[in-house]
């Protein structure tokens, strides 16, 4: 007979023997910004989770920093009265999210600044790309992403995170970043997943489509093959890191992403979904919180993932430093 249990005798063995171990580095934190100042709006639907003004934001992200938690991911809300069916709200380099880069970078340049490039924050349908009836126009929203990120990347952001799952966006983006010089990375949402556990989401960032869903570009949760194919062909496109989002229900992905590329593990998203289901039991009582996000958090790096990014990081990294 072989002898496990002696490897789980006391918590100070079984921390010995833990062969996963998260660290503040390994997160990338979310952050929701909004017009104003002295802003600071929580989101019922996602409890600890706040829409912050660019004076607030960089406030906090000092905050974060002192966690040692160095890399921070931008979305922009804004207004439906600036929104319009091209998005141009977002496209400028006067933007929301272009403002709140620069003031982020101009009091801690050492923090790692990734930005969210899509149009759905700031069309008025909602919908990641231009419309043509019903439909998605992909190619004729491929230079408005190129734009976006390029004045992302001029503002000063580290990386470019494009997630409107157009074909052919990680290419696009590139050859403008080349073509204008610009020295921003580019992490591709290569298998985003059309999934149930956005909805928090599209709450906090006002960005539920008018009309329809996004399932004629978002991938069908019912395939195995097509995400591992979508990160070859970002990474054939340029991309510098590629991501598997949501996290939790997308384990098996992470994994086979992370073994079938080994050189560029992917980053893992968990969800506003995933964190408001914790969330939200652990505040009824049906399992302690702290313990549950440890857990889920855990998997998510026991599958393979480089990089989580998650709204619980700041509350894990306190808790558990």
């Amino acid at each position: 007979m072989k002898r496990f249990r002696p490897f789980r005798t006391s918590p100070e063995v079984r921390d010995e023997h833990a062969d996963v171990r998260i660290v503040p580095s390994d997160f990338i934190y979310p952050y929701f910004v909004v017009e104003g100042e002295a802003q600071r709006q929580e989101i019922p639907s996602m409890k600890g989770v706040y829409r912050l003004s660019t004076d607030m934001l960089a406030d906090d992200v000092g905050r974060l920093l002192s966690l040692g938690i160095n890399k921070i991911l931008l979305f922009g809300v804004v207004d439906n009265a600036v929104k319009d069916e091209r998005g141009s709200a977002g496209l400028s380099g006067h933007s929301l999210v272009c403002r709140a880069v620069r003031a982020v970078k101009k009091r801690f340049p050492q923090a790692v600044v990734f930005t969210d490039v899509c149009l759905c924050e700031y069309t008025s349908h909602g919908h990641c790309g231009l419309l043509h009836g019903h439909d998605v126009d992909n190619d004729a929203t491929l230079p408005l992403l190129a734009r976006m990120a390029a004045a992302h990347a001029a503002a000063g952001a580290d990386f470019v995170a494009p997630s409107a799952m157009m074909d052919g966006q990680v290419e696009a983006i590139r050859r403008c970043l080349d073509d204008n010089r610009l020295h921003a990375h580019i992490l591709a949402y290569s298998a985003k997943y059309a999934s149930s556990f956005y909805g928090p989401f599209r709450h906090a960032a006002k960005s539920a489509p008018a009309f329809g869903d996004r399932k004629t570009y978002q991938m069908d949760f019912r395939t195995s093959e097509q995400g591992l194919d979508e990160i070859a062909a970002d990474l054939d496109e340029g991309a510098d890191l590629v991501m598997v989002k949501p996290a939790m229900p997308y384990l098996d992905i992470i994994r086979r992403a992370a073994d079938a590329f080994p050189s560029n593990p992917p980053v893992a998203y968990q969800v506003s979904g995933e964190y408001a289901m914790l969330k939200n039991a652990a505040a009824q009582g049906y399992f302690d919180e702290h313990s549950v996000f440890f857990e889920a958090l855990t998997a998510i790096k026991r599958a393979g993932a480089r990089y989580i990014i998650s709204y619980y990081a700041r509350d894990f990294v306190a808790h558990f430093r």
